[in-house]
């Protein structure tokens, strides 16, 4: 059982936190490093488009790793990488097709392990992540940021790991109609998706 701590101990907790800007920090605000955060929607609403920009301006704090597991890392799944704009000389972020949950967490051991991880998706680790192995990643893993995609499915996000996912999240992206609803332990808010210019401009505010 956890030990109770004073008030004094708990305002004096230190967290590592991402610095973000511009209209990151608008919708996102002060959020710590570690934990989980979700991104779902139907498909061809820009989820990919949206997950792909917010994985390359993560890497300004920190290695991102995006694991490309339904997709792959083929030809469409590069040229959408490329009309997002993502930087080639960027070292920051690597690509990878689906590994299973041992082999990241063999990453994740390392000296050079990513801080943050993007899972894409939800559908492909299903069997992977039940039955409490996603709890006992998230656990052993503490300072790493996990990003799960997830198909949608009336209203919620696809597999009973995705709904979870949602539970537990510090960040809840829900994508509908080339829009990016974001909600969770932030101030929340709007950010559309241009796919054709690969842009995301900020869009009105929204109430948790």
């Amino acid at each position: 059982m956890a030990r109770a701590i004073s008030t004094k101990t708990l305002f004096g907790k230190v967290y590592r936190l991402f610095d973000f800007d511009g209209i990151w920090l608008k919708v996102f605000g002060k959020i710590s490093k570690g934990g989980i955060w979700i991104i779902y929607g139907d498909e061809k609403n820009g989820k990919t488009t949206f997950a792909l920009k917010l994985a390359e301006y993560l890497t300004k704090f920190g290695y991102v790793l995006y694991i490309s597991a339904e997709e792959g890392t083929g030809f469409e799944f590069q040229q959408t990488a490329k009309r997002v704009g993502i930087n080639p000389k960027n070292p920051k972020i690597k690509w990878q097709e689906y590994t299973e949950i041992d082999n990241i967490k063999e990453k994740l051991s390392k000296r050079q392990a990513p801080g943050i991880v993007i899972l894409d998706n939800a559908t492909v680790y299903a069997d992977d992540l039940k039955n409490g192995v996603l709890r006992e990643l998230l656990k052993e893993f503490p300072d790493t940021t996990f990003i799960l995609l997830a198909h949608m499915e009336k209203n919620e996000p696809y597999t009973a790991t995705a709904k979870l996912a949602k539970k537990l999240a510090k960040i809840i992206i829900r994508i509908e109609g080339l829009t990016a609803i974001i909600s969770g332990r932030c101030p929340g808010g709007v950010i559309m998706i241009d796919e054709q210019t690969a842009q995301l401009c900020h869009g009105s505010q929204i109430k948790n």
